[in-house]
This record gives C-alpha cells, sequence and structure tokens, in this order.
C-alpha cells in the first residue's frame, strides 16, 4: 500500500480548505442577496401607480407626495397615471408587479373599498392581494347645498329635508358621497332620492341651479363656489374644521355621530411584499407627510395628509371597508 508524501497531504488539505471556504462563501453570498434582491435597488426608480388622470385631485396629491418621498429616499419616484374602471386598472398592474418595493399604489377607497364591495364580482381581493404601506390621508369633504334652499345651518337642513322628501333630490359623483349622504339623513329621519353624477363639475353646476339639491363634494372645488356665494356650506363629517373653510362647523360640533364615511387614500404595494421594503417605505413616507410644507401644500388641495405604521394602516383598513359594508347593508344600497 502507497503512502502519500507528506508535502503531498499538506497541499491535499490545502484544496480541501479551500473548496469549502469556496462553497461557504457562495452560501453566505446566496444568503446576503437573497433578501437584497428582493428590495428596490436603491438607485432604481419606485413607479407610483394612480389610477386618475394627471391634473385631478389624486395626481396633484400623488406628485406632492412623490416629489418629497423621493428626496427623503434618495431615489427617483416617477408617477404612473393608469386611469379608468374605477381603479381597476391602476390596483391590477400593481398586484401584478414585482414585490421588490420598485412598484407602489395611491389607493383611494374606490379601488380598494367600492370595487370590491359593490361589484358582483370583485376582479381582486383588497387584502390578499396587496400589501398595506401606509395611509397617505383623508380628502375633505363637505355637505354643499343649493343656495335656492332656505336653510343656513345643518339642523334647518335636516328638518326641511325631512318635511319636504319628495321634493328634493341628492346628488353623488362617487359612493362615498353617496354612502355619506345617506347616513347624514338618517340622522334626521329622512331618505331622499340621489342622482349619481360622473363627476364633481356636473352634479356642482346642477346644485347651483337647484336642478338638485344637495351634495357631498371635495375640498377641491366647495370652497370657491362657496365665497362666490354659488353654493352654500354647511357642514364637514372630518374631525377638524377644514382651514379652506374654518367656518363651516364639523359633524362632531353639531351633534351628529354616524357620519363614518370619509374619503381617503393609501399606499399599496404587491402581495407577499418583503418586511424590509415594507417598512423602509413606509418610514419614509411618515416623515415627509409630518413636513409643514408638504402638508400645508396637500391642504390646498382638499387633502389632510397623514402616514401610518404597516399594521396600523392595516387595522385602520380593515375599519374603513367594514363600515363601508355595514352601510351598503344597513341602507341596502345597490349600484349597478
Amino acid at each position: 500500500m502507497m503512502t502519500r508524501h507528506p508535502a503531498a497531504r499538506a497541499q491535499g488539505l490545502r484544496r480541501h480548505i479551500l473548496r469549502s471556504l469556496a462553497a461557504l462563501g457562495a452560501g453566505s453570498l446566496l444568503l446576503a442577496t437573497g433578501p437584497a434582491s428582493a428590495q428596490a435597488p436603491s438607485d432604481k426608480p419606485i413607479r407610483m401607480i394612480v389610477g386618475f388622470a394627471p391634473g385631478g385631485a389624486a395626481d396633484v396629491i400623488a406628485r406632492s407626495i412623490g416629489l418629497a418621498l423621493g428626496k427623503e429616499l434618495g431615489q427617483p419616484v416617477l408617477i404612473d397615471n393608469r386611469p379608468g374602471a374605477d381603479g381597476i386598472i391602476s390596483a391590477q398592474a400593481v398586484r401584478s408587479a414585482a414585490p421588490d418595493g420598485s412598484t407602489i399604489l395611491l389607493g383611494t377607497n374606490t379601488a380598494m373599498v367600492s370595487v370590491p364591495t359593490l361589484r358582483p364580482n370583485p376582479p381582486y381581493d383588497p387584502f390578499k392581494d396587496f400589501t398595506p404601506i401606509s395611509t397617505a390621508g383623508q380628502f375633505t369633504m363637505f355637505l354643499a347645498v343649493s343656495p335656492r334652499l332656505p336653510v343656513r345651518d345643518i339642523r334647518e337642513f335636516l328638518a326641511y329635508a325631512k318635511a319636504n322628501e319628495g321634493k328634493l333630490t341628492s346628488a353623488s359623483s362617487n359612493s362615498a358621497s353617496e354612502l355619506a349622504m345617506l347616513q347624514l339623513l338618517a340622522a334626521g329621519g329622512a331618505r331622499v332620492p340621489n342622482a349619481r353624477y360622473k363627476g364633481d363639475v356636473p352634479a356642482l353646476v346642477d346644485v347651483m341651479s337647484g336642478e338638485v339639491q344637495m351634495i357631498f363634494t371635495t375640498g377641491t372645488s366647495a370652497p370657491a363656489l362657496a365665497k362666490e356665494g354659488k353654493i352654500r356650506v354647511l357642514l364637514t363629517p372630518q374631525p377638524q374644521r377644514s382651514p379652506l373653510l374654518p367656518e363651516v362647523p364639523t359633524a362632531d360640533e353639531m351633534d351628529i355621530k354616524n357620519l363614518t364615511i370619509l374619503p381617503w387614500a393609501g399606499f399599496f404595494g404587491p402581495p407577499g411584499m418583503p418586511v424590509e421594503a415594507t417598512r423602509r417605505i413606509s418610514d419614509a413616507l411618515q416623515k415627509v407627510l409630518q413636513q409643514p410644507e408638504l402638508r400645508e401644500q396637500l391642504v390646498k388641495q382638499g387633502f389632510d395628509g397623514y402616514g401610518m405604521a404597516p399594521d396600523a394602516f392595516a387595522t385602520f383598513f380593515r375599519q374603513r371597508y367594514d363600515g363601508w359594508v355595514e352601510t351598503i347593508r344597513k341602507y341596502n344600497v345597490r349600484f349597478d
């Protein structure tokens, strides 16, 4: 039996050690690159998909937040407008995107609540098919009535609505507006038929003319029209008075406690988005939404911006969703 020379044995041992270290290094490399590959590279742009056309309120808000977010993260945030189908197009684009943090959705209650609750065959599950990242905030909403109505405050309005049920019509441009009106009228024991419009502008035109008499409208249109006397604003369901119309009382101030339908927006990622990537974007959003300059800019657009941690946002989202479903069932609302 032949024996190997000690030098040969030493050389063989060195090769064995080197091979083992190489294998260990490769494994370490895989471990190091595994989690990193699940996150967008810091120099890769983030696509913020918005389900509305350029120039609208949601688009302006997205661009304001996106600019600040890009500076905070140190990487560009690009706005990708995918309007149409009540936000379904934009939501599905994010749903099918890579879950690496490079694609996020500015989702409103239209796409994330109305579509899943009101469509007979919803195209997605808002809880299983998306990763909650953070709130963006709430859209300011006002109750506006025709100046032809002989009412000056919310109590007079509710009494008048109850006494004239067969003579009045409400207007809405979205499901949030319609459901909020149902809740408000119920507080006064009234129910008024609703006319659905394709946007706030045509609805407000008919409110101004008296063709319809009332609407819950957003903060982008109401302040200027109110100051010109073309509409009369009686109430906001927001928790605090809006600086856009600081003289308008809140529902709480007027002892109206049942208004739970408030239009909001939040950020979502694709399903299976890693915790690290989710927290990174959420932390940055919470930080920038506290910036006084950005908050002031958003308020002028009729939007109260604020961020939440992912878990808190998930709870917020579930509560808003459940409240929406409860209201639809309570008033037997049908959206054909």
